[in-house]
């Protein structure tokens, strides 16, 4: 076992995040391909994005009004001679001399000899004169030349998500194809022989396969493409070759068979493939016997994860350690988990020792929002997950918060 192995208590939350996060930061981005600039949506920028002139290109006007001197204004108010307009995608063509203005549009180009732009609120048009009563300061309403960016510059790294606003800085600088990292492939197998396929009708003691379907659902949500397996049975060779086939992929994600129970045989399935364990329970609920480890040499290491089995605990221990994983394999690199607060709308009360992440649902409008468990019962209620929006973080020292409380959130 390497230097790399840790003891198999079961560590605090922060502990357990931390070693998942030591881990993803080892990862080397993954191979490249170009897309259309609109395929690129939801996918890691793999190159730079540079700016191919200033920004803006020209003194942009950033309000409807006049182009003039300040120094015109004093006294107020103060009567102008008009000598022309300009909207945007013109060239004005124009140069203000002392006791000129040129009316003009928001994004367009500020004239030579102007140095501000007074609002149209405080304007009064008269023939081919305008009364301005309020003062501007020299650059006010105007956006110098490459003042957002000069030519050369770098807008944004590789490792940044693709969004709307990736996408609109991308165009702005003529780039009509992206490159971007190649998605990781991220076997999901689902374990148990009470686990049934979806499309049949499940015997008194058996359950539909719904973590296959959710786990797949978050890794391609997270960046990655889902590889879902075949459910495994609680038999050791069989269990043996579905992991092993897992294993191909990029990452192993399992659900079911990491608890103590007789038939839970995914840990020792591993020991056989001589997997270390960097994580062997978290003090969580729900999930606290979330799994965290990698087979093969580090230089050619395949990682997993041996999620629980029951839906909820699946669902929250993903979002908690195997999303950073994911993110990492993509090319974004390390994200730190950043909770958010929010007043608690009715009391809480739970017994201390875990950290607990409870299904909630986040709710308000504007400023005044608040938030409340969404009353689930326990880690197998998929219907109640399914109606939340957040969890309510509860921190292990605390037996009741009271209502009106600021509390910790993390959305889902």
């Amino acid at each position: 076992m390497s230097s790399d192995s840790v003891s198999v208590e079961i560590l605090s939350f922060e502990d357990a995040r931390h070693r998942v996060e030591a881990h993803a930061a080892r990862m080397q981005p993954p191979a490249c391909e170009t897309v259309e600039l609109l395929k690129a949506a939801g996918r890691v920028l793999a190159e730079p994005v540079v700016a191919d002139r200033d920004f803006p290109p020209f003194r942009r006007a950033t309000r409807d009004g006049y182009a003039l001197r300040a120094a015109d204004l004093e006294p107020l108010p103060a009567v102008l001679k008009v000598i022309g307009e300009i909207k945007a995608g013109s060239n004005p063509g124009l140069t203000v001399a002392p006791g000129q203005a040129a009316a003009i549009m928001t994004g367009a180009p500020a004239p030579s000899g102007s140095n501000a732009v007074v609002m149209v609120e405080y304007t009064s048009l008269r023939g081919d004169t305008v009364e301005i009563t309020r003062a501007v300061k020299a650059g006010e309403n105007i956006v110098p030349t490459g003042t957002e960016a000069k030519r050369g510059a770098r807008l944004l790294s590789e490792g940044a998500l693709i969004d709307h606003a990736v996408i609109a800085a991308a165009a702005s600088v003529g780039m009509t194809g992206l490159k971007v990292y190649q998605k990781p492939r991220v076997a999901v197998l689902a374990t148990g022989d009470e686990v049934v396929d979806v499309a049949k009708i499940p015997g008194a003691s058996q359950i539909r396969n719904s973590n296959s379907y959710s786990i797949a659902a978050q890794v391609n949500a997270a960046g990655g493409e889902a590889v879902v397996l075949p459910v495994a049975p609680d038999e050791p060779n069989e269990l043996r070759k579905w992991i092993t086939r897992g294993l191909e992929a990029d990452l192993l994600l399992l659900s079911g068979g990491v608890s103590a129970g007789k038939y839970d045989l995914v840990e020792q399935v591993l020991e056989g493939l001589k997997a270390e364990f960097f994580i062997r329970g978290a003090r969580i609920q729900p999930g606290k016997p979330v799994v965290f480890g990698r087979t093969g040499t580090p230089s050619g290491a395949k990682y997993f994860f041996g999620l629980p089995g029951n839906p909820v605990s699946t669902m929250v221990t993903f979002d908690l350690f195997a999303r950073p994983m994911i993110e990492a394999l993509s090319g974004q690199g390390l994200r730190k988990l950043v909770f958010f607060s929010a007043r608690l709308k009715m009391a809480i009360k739970t017994k201390p020792g875990l950290k607990r992440f409870l299904p909630a649902i986040f709710s308000g409008e504007f400023e005044d929002t608040e938030v409340e468990l969404a009353g689930w019962q326990g880690s197998g209620d998929i219907a109640t997950m399914a109606r939340a929006n957040c969890y309510i973080v509860v921190p292990p020292d605390r037996e009741r918060i009271e209502a009106g409380e600021w509390v910790a959130i993390l959305p889902r």
